[in-house]
């Protein structure tokens, strides 16, 4: 039997388009990207300069073994039969002398896990991914100096402000409050909506809304029924295996986030924490792909290079890492669905540019035109507007306009992006990885 192909083998130039074009639910997903024309990155107008000193790129490993730069390429066929550890191994070479400066850049080998206390340690089966018990993740972070801005946006009374908000029969505008209020000149950096692909992301809800009628049946219909605790455990650890990182990620479930899932690092480890109200049967595996498959194994590789701190970052002129993050992510999340239409990328870009021109019950009403089900308007209607106190203000939290964007992105470059060195590179915009390419041709 064939062995299924994991996120971290993507490889989407053996796409053939019509797979691409289901992405985006029409058949005319080439013109709906025609207008980032002005973006269109080539080796003779790249806006980088190669940087002026490019043996500063090379490490400390490469110059132990005769200072021979990792050579990358695009390899002649697909992932299907390639092992994991074969992926970016730092002696291969293939024709194209796409050649990197840096770190030996891999998944494997992994980083040696510190040593156990516990007997298990030194037992030879497989450890099992740990679950952190409820609360655990959130009194952590709340310990830190410096909050992550998601955390520190998120309000404090949600739960009493919606039984208000339900009870005013939708009219009333939350107040929201929180623990940790961010710096107002914070918000206002995230406070930007865009409308460049407004049209688009309509587009895509109202085919979609064709074929299934409402995002109710459209969850239903594609993602399945919705999981109990032991079998997202059994999802989660099959994965895991899959990709061989068991043990390497605590896993917390909760019914307490306001996205599906969220990567982040509490005291020091990498933590998987999964909404258990939103994990469905056909989506959980995209999800994993998408937190593990792309943020987690992107990080590892980002931790070898240069750039894996500010400091290296802002040497380096690097640009931020979205929306080509997020881009990435959300095409692993879709991918292999049944019908990866972008429904939820759109309609969050959506949300996001109406949250910025609306009061919050304005909002509510006015996603009722795609969505149905008073509790999942709501979560979308929170999400764009974290970080407000009063949201009878227009106001937006606009991060969550990075995924369709980061995808059209992607998807319109599609050609020329080598997936294997995107990843490798770790945290790398799409904008950034163009200039890195093209110097080491």
């Amino acid at each position: 039997m064939e062995k299924p192909l994991s996120p971290s083998q993507l490889y989407l130039e053996h796409w053939s388009p019509g797979v691409l074009k289901d992405l985006f639910g029409t058949s005319s997903y080439n013109v709906i990207l025609q207008n980032e024309e002005e973006e269109q990155l080539s080796p003779k107008h790249s806006p980088y300069r190669r940087p002026k000193r490019a043996q500063h790129l090379i490490s400390t490993a490469s110059r132990k073994t005769g200072g021979r730069p990792v050579v990358l390429t695009r390899p002649r066929e697909g992932y299907r039969n390639v092992s994991q550890s074969q992926l970016f191994s730092s002696s291969t070479r293939f024709g194209n002398n796409i050649t990197v400066l840096g770190s030996p850049i891999g998944l494997t080998p992994r980083p040696v896990p510190r040593p156990q206390r516990s007997s298990q340690a030194s037992s030879s089966r497989v450890r099992l991914p740990l679950l952190a018990k409820a609360g655990s993740v959130r009194d952590s972070e709340n310990s830190l100096k410096k909050l992550c801005i998601l955390t520190a946006i998120k309000p404090s009374n949600v739960d009493s402000e919606k039984t208000r908000f339900f009870k005013s029969d939708f009219t009333y505008n939350p107040q929201f409050e929180y623990s940790n209020p961010v710096a107002p000149q914070v918000l206002e950096k995230h406070n930007n909506a865009s409308d460049r692909f407004l049209t688009q992301a309509v587009r895509i809800m109202e085919l979609a809304l064709q074929k299934y009628g409402n995002y109710e049946k459209f969850e239903q219909a594609t993602g399945g029924s919705l999981l109990t605790k032991s079998r997202i455990w059994s999802h989660v650890k099959k994965y895991m295996e899959k990709e061989g990182c068991v043990g390497e990620i605590v896993v917390h479930l909760t019914d307490d986030l306001l996205s599906r899932a969220s990567m982040t690092v509490v005291n020091g480890r990498p933590t998987l924490t999964i909404n258990i109200s939103t994990a469905r049967e056909q989506w959980l595996e995209g999800m994993l792909r998408h937190e593990i498959g792309t943020h987690y194994f992107r990080g590892i590789n980002n931790s070898q290079q240069p750039w894996n701190s500010g400091a290296g970052r802002k040497k380096l002129g690097l640009r931020p890492l979205n929306p080509t993050e997020e881009g990435l992510a959300s095409i692993h999340s879709v991918l292999f669905r049944r019908d990866p239409t972008l429904w939820r990328a759109a309609l969050l870009y959506y949300t996001v540019y109406q949250a910025s021109h609306m009061s919050f019950s304005q909002l509510f009403r006015d996603l009722g035109r795609f969505v149905h089900d008073p509790n999942t308007r709501w979560d979308y209607c929170v999400r764009s507007k974290r970080g407000q106190t009063d949201t009878s203000q227009p106001g937006c939290f606009s991060k969550d306009q990075v995924y369709l964007d980061g995808i059209l992105k992607i998807l319109r470059h599609r050609e020329k992006i080598d997936f294997q060195l995107l990843t490798a590179l770790g945290k790398v915009s799409l904008a950034r990885f163009y200039t890195y390419r093209y110097s080491c041709l």
